[in-house]
């Protein structure tokens, strides 16, 4: 047993798992966790480190005598520090990204209502609804009854190994037709149900002390890695998996007049796919080496359980249907890429009408429609327990978002990108793909992928131009780059509802997030040109 899941010495008494589990406490005070001495002296530093830092960085860059436009120094400086805040925690995530927020105000880069206005994006209505139909799902033992029925799967829950990959798998064959947000939204429920189950095994068999912190296990944080990178891996698998991959391919047809077909993508992605989720299963299963290897006696637990649980209730039910309902909705516009293309007339008005946003608050919605006892009228879920949600979460992605606008509206992710690309002098086809990956997981880090692509797409197309290189393999790497941004919170939506979840310290994500950005890279850089050349894109 590592130090991770060790608690202080001083008694506790014996840890009530699924409180702890299904609480989402998403940021918690030093006072709050369970540390060693050692663990509790490197989080006063790195927190006390981050204090001092970030205004010092932040004031020192503004200060620079750089050759740019006042307002994209002054937001290079703001995000400096914001970013130093993010990886540092001295005050919650969430509050960092809102100090960022003011500081880009009041340094006059923009004024207040068009700085904040990208708040309002669909994203984050996807994680009110969404945050809110897994609330119901918790309350009702919806979770529960989802995670024994994946665990009885035959051979799924015989090791942590097999059950972090297998909902690995799921997730990524979801997120394939269903945005990643909402794949990693709807499963993250049952992720947590799953690990209640292995959290309490642990605590069964002695291997953890009586007062352990469940919220520290590193099989929750290889758990709930998978379900963020491998909705980003299987959202690659085809053209409509997530929005960067349309942006991407809509520019490139308009820049090189090239049409890359849904049957080309898919070919030409499922290769890079597979193989990048190999690589995430060994590295996420190294970085987060689970506690425990084989779950002996979690088929003979795991029926004893269901059978306790008996028939479904009222309140399950309508839960599952709101559930459903959401998820149909979330699916159709993927079916009807299927079946019409993207190209079609309905497509764009499915897709368009049925914003994953939209979908997530009218599921959601739902739940305070149906029924549980209409005499008493009372309905599935009440507003107090609603308001439970974690809004750190919401805040946290909504001030990422603002400073993706940011970077775009001032100008300052272009100057990046062209002075990078003057100042390394490139001019091979195999340069400008490594530079344009590098530049697309950069800019996700601190962005939406979304943002990323959009950004980072048309810097790259006239770089590769000037260069007498096609722009089609440069553009598409950026394309697929601009998904992988894994290190924070704000990278992509999964990783914040992830986070939100209590179960990824910052320092693990930001661990394994660097190690999967430069696996990953590395794997577009050297499949990428190979499956283009096989399937005849651009040819």
């Amino acid at each position: 047993m590592g130090d991770d899941a060790v608690g202080q010495s001083a008694p506790r008494g014996r840890t009530d798992v699924e409180a702890a589990l299904l609480g989402h406490a998403t940021y918690r005070s030093l006072g709050e966790q369970r540390l060693t001495p050692a663990e509790e002296r490197f989080e006063k530093a790195r927190r006390t480190l981050g204090l001092v830092l970030a205004p010092l960085l932040a004031i020192g860059f503004w200060l620079l005598p750089l050759d740019l436009p006042d307002a994209q120094q002054t937001l290079g400086a703001v995000l400096l520090g914001v970013i130093v805040l993010w990886v540092t925690e001295p005050v919650p995530i969430p509050i960092g990204g809102l100090i960022g927020v003011a500081c880009v105000v009041i340094a006059g880069v923009l004024p207040a209502d068009d700085v904040l206005a990208p708040f309002g994006s669909s994203t984050v209505f996807t994680f009110i609804g969404a945050f809110i139909l897994a609330q119901a799902m918790m309350k009702h033992g919806l979770t529960r009854r989802f995670a024994f029925r994946i665990l009885s799967l035959p051979g799924v829950g015989a090791t942590t190994t097999r059950v972090v990959c297998a909902f690995g798998v799921i997730t990524a064959l979801l997120s394939a037709f269903v945005s990643n947000t909402a794949t990693v939204a709807m499963l993250l429920p049952t992720a947590l149900g799953i690990l209640t189950v292995i959290a309490k095994l642990l605590q069964a068999r002695g291997l953890v002390p009586e007062d352990f912190d469940p919220l520290r296990l590193r099989v929750g944080t290889a758990l709930m890695l998978m379900l963020a990178y491998g909705a980003s891996v299987g959202g690659l698998l085809t053209p409509v998996g997530t929005p960067p991959n349309l942006i991407g391919r809509g520019l490139i047809e308009e820049a090189t007049g090239e049409r890359i077909s849904f049957a080309q993508w898919v070919a030409t992605a499922a290769p890079i796919c597979l193989t990048m989720f190999l690589a995430l299963a060994v590295i996420l299963l190294l970085i987060n080496r689970p506690e425990i290897r084989r779950l002996e006696g979690v088929q003979e637990y795991v029926q004893a359980e269901r059978a306790a649980m008996g028939p479904m209730s009222r309140a399950e039910k309508n839960t599952l249907v709101a559930f459903a309902v959401t998820v149909t909705l979330w699916i159709l516009p993927g079916v009807v890429a299927l079946v019409f293309g993207t190209d079609s007339t309905l497509y764009a008005t499915v897709s368009d009408r049925l914003d994953e946003g939209i979908v997530a608050v009218l599921g959601a919605s739902l739940l305070f429609l149906l029924p549980v006892r209409w005499r008493d009228r009372e309905f599935t879920l009440t507003w107090s327990e609603a308001a439970r949600i974690d809004w750190g979460t919401v805040l946290l992605f909504g001030t990422g978002i603002i400073f993706g606008s940011l970077l775009d509206a001032t100008g300052l992710a272009g100057t990046i990108g062209a002075s990078s690309a003057a100042a390394l002098g490139l001019g091979s086809a195999m340069a400008i793909t490594a530079f344009a990956i590098v530049l697309a997981i950069v800019i996700s880090e601190t962005t939406s992928n979304t943002a990323a692509a959009a950004v980072v797409v048309p810097i790259i197309i006239p770089i590769a131009t000037a260069a007498g290189v096609d722009p089609l393999l440069p553009a598409l790497a950026a394309t697929f780059a601009a998904s992988f941004g894994f290190m924070l919170p704000v990278s992509t939506p999964q990783n914040a509802v992830v986070y939100g979840s209590g179960l990824v310290p910052i320092t693990r994500m930001i661990r394994s997030g660097v190690s999967f950005d430069v696996i990953g890279g590395i794997l577009i850089l050297l499949l990428l040109p190979i499956m283009v050349g096989i399937t005849g894109i651009g040819t």
